[in-house]
C-alpha cells in the first residue's frame, strides 16, 4: 500500500507539465504566490499548478492614441 501511495504522488507531480516553475515566473517579472494574487496584480500563469500562482503587477501605462 505504501508503494502505491509513493507511485501516485510521483505520477501526480509528473502530470503538471504545463507549469513553468519559479524561474520562468521571475524571468518574466512575476512573483510566485500561494493562494491568490494581491491587489494590483493579476494571474499570469502558474508556478506549480493549482496552488502556487505566478502573479504580475498590473501595468497602468497609458497608450498613445
Amino acid at each position: 500500500m505504501g508503494n502505491l501511495c509513493v507511485m501516485f504522488i510521483f505520477i501526480s507531480l509528473l502530470a503538471h507539465g504545463s507549469t513553468q516553475g519559479p524561474d520562468s515566473c521571475n524571468h518574466d517579472r512575476g512573483l510566485c504566490r500561494m493562494g491568490k494574487c494581491i491587489f494590483g496584480e493579476y494571474l499570469a500563469k502558474y508556478c506549480f499548478k493549482p496552488i502556487i500562482l505566478c502573479c504580475k503587477p498590473v501595468s497602468l501605462t497609458p497608450t498613445k492614441t
